[in-house]
């Protein structure tokens, strides 16, 4: 079963830094956009930050200076690392990518359950 499993999710006080990381599971035969999006209850998931498997970048304009996003093909791992929070970067986050398992038809896209970023005083 090919699965996304995040970590690194929490509480942190605005102006805080926190660093959430997604690993790729399973019988994986190929890799290829690796990202995170995020939502707010009641509001649309929106995207954070996206790369591609030869590590170009696309970042929602609204976290460009403050967030760098890094992926190592060989552990199928991504990672986001999260400065200068806001309160409006509080939502639930979820690691996206598409993949092609080993036993499947081609590529699909798969998504992690979600880790809560709380950036609060």
């Amino acid at each position: 079963q090919v699965q996304l499993v995040e970590s690194g999710g929490g509480l942190v006080q605005p102006g805080g830094s926190l660093r959430l990381s997604c690993a790729a599971s399973g019988s994986i035969a190929s890799v290829n956009d690796m990202g995170w999006y995020r939502q707010v209850t009641g509001k649309q998931r929106e995207l954070v930050a996206t790369i591609t498997r030869g590590g170009s970048t696309n970042y929602a304009d609204s976290v460009k200076g403050r967030f760098t996003l890094s992926r190592d093909n060989a552990k199928n791992t991504v990672s986001l690392q999260m400065n200068i929070l806001k309160p409006e970067d509080t939502a639930v986050y979820y690691c996206n990518a598409r993949m092609r398992p080993l036993l499947g038809l081609g590529y699909a896209e798969y998504w992690g359950q979600g880790t809560q970023v709380t950036v609060s005083s």
